[in-house]
This record gives C-alpha cells, sequence and structure tokens, in this order.
C-alpha cells in the first residue's frame, strides 16, 4: 500500500473528511416579485386590458422592459430578442456588413458568441487574448485588421471588462464598427460607465442562468444611436418597416426574433434586482481573496485598471509552479470536498470546436470561407497562445449572489486545505 504524506492523507480525494457534505443553496433569484408580475401581465390579457394582439411581442410590458433597461444603461435604445446568440445576429445584421467580410472576435466567448458571424455569411477572425485573461485586448484585434476587416465583436467574459478604451481607440482610427458581447457582464462597469456603452451596439443574454434573466430564455439588443436602433428593430422582426413611412412593405428579410410581453414581465423585476445582486457578488469575490491571501499555489487574477466586474463566475489562477500536483488533480481534490468548479471553459474553445475546423455552416458547401466572393483565406488557423496558456492555467470556481456566510467559509476552507495541502510539507491549520 502506498502511504501518503499526512496532509494529502486528510484530502477527502483520498479519504479523508469532506469540507462540504450539504448540497449548496439554490440561487433563488426568481421568487414571488416575478410570479406576481407574470400573473398581473395574464390576468390583465384575460380580462382584455391588455388586447389579443399585444399579448405577444411588442406590447407594453416589452416596451417598458426596453425603456428601463436603457435607463439602466444610461440612455439610448434597446430592443429584447430571444437569447444572446440572437442578440448578436441582430447587431450585426443591423450594421449591414457586406457579405464575405471579416469580424474579428475573442477566442474566450460561447459558440453562440462566434456562429452568427458565418451564419451571415461574414468570416469570423479569431483575436487571442490578453496574457493571462479571457478577454482579447486592442494589441491582439490590431494585429488582425485588414482592408477586409468590417466589424470587431468583443465579449467580456466572466462580467470581466475588457479594455474597451483601447479597443474603440483601434475601431475609430479605421472606421471599424464595434459589437459588445455583454452576455455575461451585465452590471458590470469600465471607468463609471456600463459595458455595452462603449461600442456601436451590445447585446445582452438574458438565460435564466445569467445575471438577471427574462424566464428560461432571452436577450436584449442595445445602442446609443438612432439609426441602429430602427434597424435593429426591422432585424429582429422580419424587416418590418418600422420608423418608415405608411404602406412602406417589409425592407429586410429576417426572421421573427422577438422577445415576449411575458418574458418581458418577469425581465422587469430581474432588472430592479441587478444591482443588489452585482454589489452581493462582489462581496463574494472580495471576500474569496481575502481568505486565500498566503496561498502560493492560488490567486485571483485582478481586473483591469478602472474595470468593477459584475462575476458571472469566477477565474482563479493556478501555480502549477508552486504546486506538488497538475491542474486537473487539484481540480478534482477541490470537487471531492464539495466546491463546484470546472477545469475549463466550456470545454473547447469554439474556433477549435468541429462546426468552425469542418466549416459546417451551410451544408457541405463550407460557406463562407469556401466562396469565390471572399478573398482572404479560407485556411487560415488561429493559433492563440494566450487564451491556450489561460485555459490551462486557470479554473472557473461557479457561486452566485445568494451564497451565505456559511457558504463562502466553506469555499475558503477548501481552497486553503487543498491548496495547503498540494504545497507540501506538514499539514498546517486550514483556518485563514
Amino acid at each position: 500500500m502506498t502511504l501518503l504524506p499526512n496532509n494529502l492523507s486528510q484530502l477527502a480525494l483520498h479519504g479523508g473528511p469532506k469540507v462540504r457534505t450539504d448540497p449548496w443553496p439554490h440561487r433563488g433569484h426568481i421568487g414571488l416579485e416575478e410570479k406576481a408580475a407574470v400573473d398581473a401581465f395574464l390576468d390583465r390579457v384575460i380580462t382584455g386590458d391588455i388586447p389579443p394582439g399585444y399579448m405577444g411581442y411588442n406590447g407594453p410590458e416589452e416596451t417598458a422592459y426596453c425603456e428601463e433597461f436603457a435607463q439602466s444603461m444610461g440612455g439610448g435604445y434597446a430592443d429584447g430578442v430571444n437569447s444572446g446568440s440572437v442578440g448578436l445576429y441582430v447587431a450585426l445584421k443591423a450594421l449591414a456588413l457586406r457579405p464575405f467580410t471579416e469580424v474579428i472576435v475573442g477566442a474566450v466567448t460561447d459558440p453562440g458568441g462566434m456562429m452568427p458571424i458565418p451564419l451571415l455569411n461574414l468570416v469570423p477572425i479569431v483575436a487571442d487574448t490578453v496574457p493571462g485573461g479571457y478577454n482579447t485586448g486592442p494589441e491582439q484585434v490590431e494585429a488582425l485588421i485588414s482592408p477586409l476587416t468590417s466589424a470587431i465583436a468583443v465579449a467580456h467574459i466572466a462580467g470581466e471588462p475588457a479594455d474597451m478604451e483601447g479597443i474603440m481607440a483601434v475601431a475609430r482610427k479605421r472606421g471599424i464598427p464595434v459589437v459588445e458581447d455583454c452576455a455575461q457582464a451585465h452590471g458590470a462597469t469600465l471607468y463609471g460607465k456600463p459595458v455595452g456603452s462603449f461600442g456601436d451596439v451590445a447585446f445582452f443574454s438574458t438565460l435564466f442562468g445569467k445575471h438577471h434573466c427574462t424566464g428560461g430564455q432571452g436577450g436584449v439588443v442595445y445602442t446609443r444611436h438612432e439609426a441602429i436602433y430602427q434597424a435593429i428593430r426591422r432585424s429582429s422582426d422580419r424587416g418590418k418597416p418600422f420608423f418608415l413611412p405608411a404602406g412602406t412593405t417589409n425592407v429586410v428579410a429576417s426572421l421573427n426574433l422577438n422577445l415576449t410581453d411575458m418574458a418581458a414581465a418577469m425581465g422587469r423585476v430581474q432588472l430592479r434586482k441587478l444591482p443588489e445582486q452585482v454589489k452581493r457578488r462582489r462581496a463574494i469575490v472580495e471576500r474569496l481573496n481575502e481568505g486565500i491571501q498566503g496561498l502560493e499555489v492560488l490567486s485571483i487574477p485582478p481586473p483591469i485598471p478602472g474595470a468593477e466586474p459584475s462575476y458571472w463566475f469566477l477565474r482563479v489562477e493556478f501555480h502549477a509552479d508552486k504546486a506538488t500536483c497538475d491542474k486537473e488533480t487539484f481540480c478534482q481534490a477541490l470537487g471531492a470536498e464539495g466546491l463546484p468548479v470546472d477545469l475549463h471553459y466550456r470545454g473547447a474553445l469554439p474556433h477549435l470546436m468541429d462546426w468552425f475546423v469542418n466549416r459546417r455552416v451551410f451544408g457541405e458547401s463550407g460557406y463562407p470561407w469556401t466562396s469565390p466572393d471572399y478573398d482572404g483565406d479560407p485556411d487560415r488557423q488561429f493559433p492563440c497562445p494566450n487564451a491556450q496558456a489561460s485555459m490551462d492555467s486557470q479554473f472557473n470556481l461557479r457561486f452566485h449572489e445568494n451564497w451565505g456566510e456559511r457558504e463562502v467559509a466553506d469555499a475558503v476552507a477548501i481552497l486553503r486545505k487543498v491548496g495547503l495541502a498540494y504545497r507540501g510539507g506538514r499539514w498546517p491549520s486550514c483556518e485563514p
């Protein structure tokens, strides 16, 4: 029998006592207030206070939700759509980009934050992240700009703001529009301004698990520019001639991508909860950061200067050179103690997935890459060493704003117990 050092034998991974045996609490972000809002909406439908033609979408609830969302962004215009991925599709379509041009997009994103690009016959050009991060930056974007570049899509992954001032400076020099992917960044700010207010247009996901939601699925497209907003409205609703003279017919081919009024009724309640929710998430991260101070094997990467993240999840840096195990073993040990962690972000970068590698967008055609109208290199590869290094050295901690004192204390105890065990040496106290 192989004998383990005392500090390792006390890990749950090796049969020791588990720190957290109880389930982690349900997030509970949908409550009686949302139920009351939906009930009230249905009551108005039943009594006829809301005409049947307005119980679907573009009715009073969606109108109010979009106005309130825009107000939360400091003004501008918002349109409800039925998912975050659709939000990117609508944002790009509203910009009326020339087909078979290129859109620069960050390497780390949800597949839905990249797939709409080729679906619009635009070619994704994948930018590396900044060193040690999940977001791309001005240097990485600028290196990829070419005469074919028609737009830049920038994601704020995990609720951490990207360097939008730097990226906007690069884009403005060349007159390139910028789309902000705020699907994971509700309530995050940079120099006091909400993310989504820097670029030409932004989109948010209001999926059930996001900071604020509109039920099971949903999204919002936002802009400060009236002309872009008008194009957004047409792009999200089959090209209907919104804001055009009476008698005008549908003006562009698109899909019915609308948010429903019932979802908007829930979203209005959720939107009011957002500031306090983000405040609590930041406080939890601060406590976790304090709790792991002094651990050689772990650190929480700081946000960029001026950024106030909203933390959809928390990135944690694993310092392999200070540990006696690899990251996979370390995360297995954390999970055995009861901590909800993910070894990698989404398992793979979107441009390394089958759909991208094999160009599976329009059947077997290989479009848009193989189109004779595309003047770029259809076989271009996108090595992203910074992104890969971050995937290799970081893991993600899942948490939410309704963690209480015990949850925070247990998380700190687990991180310290495992961190100290794999630091080596005699087993010390795991008290923070």
